[in-house]
């Protein structure tokens, strides 16, 4: 039975491989823009053969959707490097829970750039996620895990900054959900280029592939950069509110524990707490609107969803805090999960991104952005 068949085994396993990517990156022992580096050209090839079948099959992507894609890619690009430089000052595990802060930032973004008021949820879950940080930060109490606890912080809020720029951008260029590997050969390809121009400045790089190092970063790519990607991107739209949840938590978890296991980390329990709150108030911030999106695409038969306009290729809009929210048959996969559909009918292009923010972004950037990159 396809993975498509069984959608909380695919997030399951998509969550399991993402889980992998910080200590794999700590095994590879290489510079941060060196592990950036290879991570997405190992990843080309595999990105690049999936990419060609759906073209052969749904035919070329517009310009447009390319050209937001690779610009998704320089987001990307700074998202790896100083995720790895989180990964070298705070740990791995650690690093990978910061990532989540991105779902939290997000909101924010989402209301600066087109004014979309964040939830109470989220409003009320910024103070014990600005707690948790400050405990991984090591400022309180003795004993902190890794080189520099305080400077992981740092780029572990640039990580999420980076990672939750990228998101947006690359949901404008995917928004056809019958395609998952274009946009990201786009993005991976883009951000390959990023991360060799960030090297020299950011603690340096090494192109020549070295033994065992390397074995590490192509492993890396093939699970997390391909593999993960993929399973989460086929899975997450199908999988019930209650369960993405799960998922949610599934990755950073596994990544604490991994890097226990494998790396020897060892966190103090103040960082641990902090750990446990940041990710409590990433849940609590998201379940609502994951809620949301899930019982319309997922359930379905929801009272507000209505017919769409005859012609529109099987969409319906949903009424959402006032908005009318294009959903394209969010049982279909996508670049990234959950995306928008083109504009149709009499809404808008403002309307439009006003319902990316609402209705597609805030449900799958909650569900798939969760985690580290």
């Amino acid at each position: 039975m396809a993975l498509r068949d069984r959608p909380v085994l695919a997030a399951a396993a998509g969550a399991a491989c993402i889980a992998s990517s910080a200590t794999l990156v700590s095994l590879a022992a290489t510079q941060p823009a060196t592990a950036a580096t290879f991570r997405c050209v190992y990843a080309l090839p595999f990105l690049g053969v999936l990419m060609v079948l759906e073209d052969r099959r749904l035919g070329r992507r517009p310009r447009r959707a390319r050209l937001l894609a690779a610009a998704a890619g320089v987001f990307f690009a700074v998202d790896l490097v100083l995720w790895h430089h989180a990964i070298a000052a705070v740990g791995a595990g650690i690093a990978t829970v910061l990532g989540n802060l991105q779902v939290v930032i997000v909101g924010f973004i989402a209301w600066w750039l087109l004014g979309e008021r964040p939830s109470a949820r989220l409003i009320a879950a910024v103070p014990f996620v600005l707690v948790g940080v400050v405990l991984i930060s090591g400022v309180v109490g003795e004993g902190a895990y890794g080189e520099n606890p305080l400077l992981g912080v740092v780029f572990g809020a640039g990580t999420s900054i980076a990672y939750a720029g990228f998101l947006l951008v690359l949901r404008e260029g995917s928004m056809d959900l019958r395609r998952a590997a274009g946009p990201l050969f786009d993005a991976t390809a883009v951000a390959a280029v990023g991360c060799i121009a960030l090297g020299p400045v950011s603690g340096g790089i090494d192109l020549v592939p070295s033994w065992p190092a390397h074995g590490w970063l192509l492993t890396l790519a093939i699970t997390s950069q391909v593999a993960g990607w993929l399973l989460i991107a086929i899975s997450l739209p199908r999988v019930p509110a209650a369960l993405t949840s799960v998922v949610l938590l599934l990755q950073p978890v596994a990544s604490v524990a991994l890097a226990a296991v494998v790396l020897d980390e060892r966190p103090s329990v103040i960082q641990l707490t902090g750990c446990v709150v940041v990710l409590a108030g990433v849940v609590a911030a998201t379940a609502s609107r994951r809620g949301q999106a899930s019982s319309a695409g997922v359930l379905g038969q929801a009272p507000d969803l209505v017919s769409g306009p005859e012609g529109s290729g099987g969409r319906e809009q949903r009424r959402d805090g006032g908005i009318d929210v294009e959903v394209h048959d969010l049982l279909a996969g996508g670049a990234d999960g959950i995306a928008a559909a083109e504009e149709v009918g009499q809404v808008s292009r403002r309307r439009l991104q006003q319902g990316l923010a609402v209705g597609g972004r805030q449900a799958d950037e909650d569900d798939l952005g969760a985690g580290a990159p």
